[in-house]
């Protein structure tokens, strides 16, 4: 295995830091589709009904809401040192 300078090795840590909050973000979008999909669509048409439309839309926001508020939560208790 080559010998990485300092800078090198930051350079890789940070990529693979990135690499690896692409892959989150991804399983997260993958998630949230298996679980809205179940949760909203009775059957699959040529179009979503207006109730599995709305459903999934709200769906995402709750998802996303839900995701906001445990990220302000984490950082708040990291930054404050508790609950």
């Amino acid at each position: 295995m080559p010998n990485f300078s300092e800078a090198d090795q930051r350079e890789l840590a940070q990529f693979l830091e990135g690499e690896n909050a692409k892959a989150r973000v991804q399983q997260t979008v993958h998630s949230l589709t298996d679980t809205c999909w179940d949760k909203c669509i009775s059957k699959v048409n040529n179009k979503l009904e207006r109730g599995e439309e709305a459903c999934l839309a709200n769906c995402v926001e709750r998802f996303l809401d839900t995701s906001v508020f445990i990220v302000k939560r984490l950082e708040s208790m990291r930054g404050g040192g508790g609950m």
